[in-house]
């Protein structure tokens, strides 16, 4: 017990930690988007009137004309500043908010299309004004525009995302792959298993879409505990599963450490967004999600520990180092469906635990993908 605290009590040092990185990385973001804001704008304005300028020296316009509508243009971009700024002032006050919830602001609403139609009159003339590619006169500048236009866009819509995975549950064995030996030589809700690790998530298409790549790494601590006073013995090449005759065993864990790579083909139902102009940005882990793969891997470590008493009635705490003929390499299924961060978890070995046997591992549990 006195391990699964500790191991708790790091998930939570760890996850806080990761907490307070991603709440650090998100303000140094919106105050990246609040200098964006005014220099997108000041470029904006500064197109125009570039136009404008281009207009009244071909005589399209008057002098008069001319500063009217700079004036109109620069009170129109002040209010676009205040208005952007506000909202990212707003999003950062909610964003502290959050903090202790765990949840971070959405910063999509950002995401907006800059391309917007403006119409000013002057008089009797009316002016329209978009901050498109028709200020550019070269092709390279009008490249430029189009890469800068569209790199908020891009920077909110990546391709690939990655997440903290933390799972636990029971752990047992199969024999000769029948479901019906699960729990016969080990206890069922007292053998559990505990997962550390990062995934990375990819799209397989360019655009949204439901359907991911995702791999990554994990380790795993896998615990058997015997049932009635038995114990593994390892006799040449064969490990045996033998009962004590001299003491009560208390305690008799078989625990194996392993390095583990797992692939899963997922789909995502979450609703990307959709943008008025018709553009989506890739909404993920917020929904329903099911995966289906596989895991290969390696074991780093495999140790037995023995508690009972002696003759004397002393406590005895005896810990065995030893593969007990444990196959060092290993590979299996997995599968998880949830919803959101949540899901059910189940992995089963398909190569054998132990060398010379048809006994194999599985486990099954609950799952958290922690963006």
């Amino acid at each position: 017990m006195k391990r699964i605290v500790c191991i708790l009590l790091l998930l939570c040092a760890t996850i806080s930690q990761a907490q307070e990185k991603y709440f650090e990385r998100e303000v140094s973001k919106i105050s990246k988007r609040i200098e964006s804001i005014a220099k997108e704008q000041k470029d904006s304005l500064k197109l125009k009137v570039i136009a404008i300028d281009k207009r009244l020296e071909k005589g399209e316009i008057t002098k008069s004309t001319s500063d009217s509508l700079k004036k109109e243009l620069a009170a129109y971009h002040a209010r676009r500043i205040e208005k952007l700024v506000s909202e990212q002032e707003a999003l950062l006050q909610l964003l502290v908010q959050d903090k202790t919830n765990g949840k971070i602001a959405s910063s999509g609403e950002f995401d907006k299309d800059y391309n917007e139609e403006k119409t000013f009159t002057i008089g009797s003339k009316t002016f329209i004004f978009k901050d498109n590619e028709d200020y550019y006169d070269t092709q390279k500048e009008k490249k430029e525009a189009r890469e800068k236009k569209w790199s908020f866009h891009k920077k909110w819509n990546r391709r690939t995302t990655s997440q903290f995975v933390f799972a636990m549950g029971i752990n047992n064995t199969l024999t000769d792959n029948n479901l019906s030996t699960l729990g016969d030589d080990y206890q069922t809700w007292r053998s559990r298993f505990y997962e550390l690790g990062f995934t990375w998530k990819t799209r397989f298409t360019k655009e949204p879409s439901q359907l991911y790549f995702k791999y990554g790494v994990s380790f795993l601590w896998n615990n058997l505990r015997l049932k009635d006073n038995q114990e593994h013995v390892k006799n040449g090449d064969v490990t045996n599963i033998e009962t004590r005759i001299d003491e009560m065993l208390t305690e008799s864990r078989l625990r194996h450490v392993q390095m583990s790579f797992p692939v899963h083909l997922e789909w995502d139902f979450s609703n990307n967004k959709t943008y008025s102009d018709g553009r989506k940005r890739d909404v993920t882990n917020n929904s329903v999600r099911l995966g289906i793969g596989g895991f290969a891997g390696f074991k780093l470590g495999t140790r037995q520990y023995l508690e009972y008493k002696d003759s004397e009635g002393v406590e005895v705490e005896s810990v065995q180092y030893d593969n007990f003929n444990m196959n060092v390499f290993n590979y299996g299924l997995s599968s998880y469906v949830g919803y959101k961060d949540v899901s059910f978890y189940v992995k089963y070995d398909l190569n054998p635990l132990f060398k010379n046997t048809e006994t194999r591992n599985i486990s099954m549990g609950i799952r958290l993908d922690l963006d």
